[in-house]
């Protein structure tokens, strides 16, 4: 019995060591050697400053700049917290947010978008993404907020639209997933440009 527990014990230390330690540490490093820029969280840096992840959306309200998908998390687009808002087709709780979100795009974008009709307005722009926090928005929806950024900024539609253009990630291997656009490196563009 003693013996038993003996190589029981052993058995959890040695194995806690490799797995819990060893293993750990390994990937860490083999992480920061190959993939050093995605390991320490895609951050964006202007100026020496850290202004953002490429991997998580951040709040942007101003008319001169793209707006995110609609955040799940509390409070809003909280990296430290990703969630999906877990509300099903029948929830009345979800139909009141999607309809608050369509009059929020209907007044943010309508005056710039003549003739805009909520059949118009793409789902990723009323809806929240499953982390919560989505990066990035679907193509149709930059091209949407176009007409607004351009305007406000004393910018070229075809200008904005080239943009969006550069910052659209197509599909993984040309195969998986959708394409996207990363809000804030395409706010950061705008910036860049100035007006």
């Amino acid at each position: 019995m003693i013996r038993t527990i003996g190589r029981t014990i052993l058995g959890v230390v040695v194995l806690t060591l490799i797995f819990g330690i060893a293993y750990p540490v390994v990937m860490t490093g083999i992480a920061q050697v190959a993939f050093s820029d995605t390991a320490n969280g895609s951050l964006i840096r202007v100026n020496g400053t850290t202004v953002g992840s490429k991997l998580a959306a951040q709040g942007f309200t101003g008319a001169g700049y793209f707006h995110e998908r609609p955040s799940a998390t509390v409070p809003a687009y909280n990296a430290m917290g990703t969630t999906f808002s877990n509300l099903g087709p029948t929830s009345d709780a979800l139909r009141t947010q999607v309809r608050d979100q369509i009059a929020a795009v209907m007044k943010a974008e309508g005056p710039y978008n003549p003739g805009l009709r909520v059949g118009d307005i793409p789902v990723d722009a009323v809806t929240t993404s499953g982390s919560g926090i989505d990066p990035d928005i679907s193509p149709a929806y930059a091209r949407l907020q176009a007409r607004r950024v351009a305007a406000v900024r004393h910018l070229s539609l075809s200008t904005v639209e080239q943009l969006i253009s550069r910052y659209t990630d197509g599909r993984f291997i040309g195969l998986f997933g959708e394409p996207g656009v990363n809000v804030l490196e395409l706010n950061l563009a705008l910036d860049r440009i100035g007006h």
